[in-house]
C-alpha cells in the first residue's frame, strides 16, 4: 500500500505520524512510504533520516496526497490538508469529531474512510493509540500548571510542592485515567496535596498508593464543588471515548476560585470538562476568568514534538501494519476506531451526538 505521511499544519504542531524507524518497518514488509518534505523537522528527524529509512520524500502536500492512499498524521485536517484530501483516501488520525461538527460534515462531504487514534479500542476498554499521548498531557499539565502558578505567569505566586514552613500547593484531579493519572503521579512526586475524582474503584485505588499526600474520591458534586473551590490547580481529565465530554466544573464554581489559582483542561479536544474552557494554542495558550488563569490547548503533547512522535509512532505501528495489509475488516479494535465510512458517519458515539441536536 501507498502510505502518506504529511507535515503537520496546526500552529506550533511539531510531531511527525511515523518516525523514520517506522517507515523503516513499514518499507521492509513491501509498503510505500511518502513523507512531505520537512515533515519530521521539528521532532528531530531530517528529510535524510527518512531518506535513509526507505521513504519517498515529496516536494509538497499536493505530492504527498496525490501519491498515497492511507494518510497517517498526527492532528485533524485543518484547511490546508483538507483541499488535498478526497474520498479514495483511508485517513488514520486524532479526530476528535465529538467536538467538530464543522470537520465531520466537510470529511462526510468528501466520502472518504476516516479511522481517529482516539476511538481505537482494545476488548478491555483500553485506547492504545490515545494512552501515550495521554500520558504525556496528565504529565505536561501538572509542569505547565506549577509554572503558571508563579507570579510572574499570573499565578499567586505559589510553590507547588511547598516546602518547610510553607504550605503545600493544592490540586484536584477530575478523571484518574491515563491522563488524569499521570497528572496525580506527577503532582504528588513534587509535594503537592493531591485529590483525585473517578468513578473506578480500581483506579481510586491505585490513586490510594501514591502516597499520603493523595486523596481518592468518588466524585459527588459537592465533594468535587469543594476540591475545585480550595485548589490552587485544577486539572480537567474526563474522557467518554468518541463522545464530547461532559461539564463537571461550573463557571460559578471557577468564579469561587482564588485570583491566581490555575485551571488545565486535557479534555478539551472533546469539548473540555470544565465550563469555562475554549481551546487555545501554544501560540496563545491562556486566558483568564475571574482571576482564574486557563490553559486549554488543544495539542498539548505538540510541546514535546521528539518524545510524543516516538511515543505515538511505537503504538502505532501495529495498527498500520494491519491497514496496509488490508486488514480493517478482520481488526475489532479499527473497526470501533472507524468514525467515517464512505462519507457516513458510523461511530455510536457520533451517531448518538447527531441525533441529541
Amino acid at each position: 500500500m501507498r502510505i502518506g505521511v504529511p507535515r503537520e499544519l496546526k500552529p506550533m504542531e511539531g510531531r511527525v505520524g511515523l518516525i523514520p524507524a517506522a517507515c523503516s518497518e513499514l518499507s521492509a514488509a513491501g509498503h510505500q512510504v511518502f513523507v512531505e518534505s520537512g515533515a519530521g523537522v521539528q521532532s528531530g528527524y531530517s528529510d535524510a533520516d527518512f531518506s535513509a529509512a526507505g521513504a519517498t520524500l515529496t516536494a509538497d502536500a499536493a505530492s504527498l496526497y496525490g501519491s498515497a492512499e492511507l494518510i497517517v498524521k498526527v492532528k485533524e485536517p485543518v484547511d490546508g490538508d483538507l483541499r488535498y484530501l478526497h474520498g479514495e483516501h483511508l485517513l488514520f488520525s486524532y479526530l476528535h469529531l465529538a467536538a467538530n461538527p464543522q470537520l465531520t460534515e466537510r470529511l462526510c462531504d468528501l466520502g472518504l474512510t476516516a479511522i481517529a487514534f482516539e476511538t481505537v479500542q482494545e476488548d478491555s476498554g483500553d485506547l492504545p493509540l490515545l494512552a501515550p499521548m495521554s500520558d504525556i498531557a496528565g504529565r505536561l499539565s501538572v509542569q505547565i500548571g506549577a509554572n503558571l502558578l508563579h507570579h510572574p505567569q499570573g499565578g499567586k505566586g505559589l510553590l507547588l510542592g511547598g516546602l518547610a514552613a510553607a504550605e503545600r500547593g493544592r490540586v484536584t484531579v477530575i478523571g484518574a485515567g491515563c491522563a488524569g493519572g499521570n497528572a496525580a503521579r506527577l503532582a504528588a512526586a513534587m509535594g503537592a496535596q493531591v485529590t483525585v475524582f473517578d468513578r473506578k474503584r480500581s483506579r481510586l485505588d491505585a490513586m490510594r498508593e501514591l502516597g499520603a499526600n493523595v486523596t481518592a474520591l468518588h466524585p459527588y458534586p459537592d465533594s468535587l464543588e469543594s476540591a475545585v473551590v480550595e485548589a490552587d490547580l485544577v486539572i480537567g481529565a474526563v474522557l467518554i471515548p468518541g463522545a464530547r465530554a461532559p461539564r463537571l466544573v461550573t463557571a460559578r464554581q471557577v468564579g469561587m476560585m482564588q485570583p491566581g489559582s490555575v485551571v488545565v483542561d486535557i479534555s478539551v479536544d472533546q469539548g473540555g470538562c470544565i465550563e469555562t474552557t475554549r481551546p487555545t494554542t501554544y501560540q496563545s495558550p491562556t486566558y483568564l476568568i475571574d482571576g482564574v488563569v486557563h490553559l486549554a490547548v488543544t495539542n498539548m503533547p505538540g510541546a514535546v514534538p521528539r518524545t510524543a512522535s516516538q511515543a505515538l509512532s511505537a503504538a502505532l505501528i501495529p495498527y498500520v501494519l494491519a491497514l496496509a495489509d488490508g486488514g480493517l475488516e478482520a481488526n475489532t479494535q479499527l473497526q470501533r476506531g472507524l468514525n467515517v465510512r464512505g462519507g457516513e458517519i458510523c461511530h455510536p458515539a457520533l451517531l448518538s451526538s447527531e441525533s441529541s441536536t
